[in-house]
């Protein structure tokens, strides 16, 4: 998918949590409906965008958000 329509839809959704949840919960808001309704495929590349672009594009929200996901979705290590 292309990156470019990603992060405006990673935007959009950020816009929407932004006035509707509390500001300490919108960026863990965001990242829920990411994983719920993104498949793997687009979580994936949002995430490396974020990594390898610092986020380019994103807003800070959006980029809260991402950078939650990709905490989520790295497996964890028992130790």
């Amino acid at each position: 998918m292309n990156t470019e329509l990603l992060v405006k839809m990673a935007n959009e959704i950020s816009m929407f949590f932004a006035s509707e949840s509390a500001p300490t919960e919108a960026a863990n808001d965001v990242a829920t409906h990411l994983r719920r309704f993104w498949e793997p495929r687009m979580r994936r590349q949002i995430i490396a965008h974020c990594e390898e672009h610092h986020g380019e594009g994103l807003t800070d929200l959006a980029r809260q958000a991402v950078a939650l996901l990709a905490a989520q979705s790295k497996p964890s290590s028992l130790s």
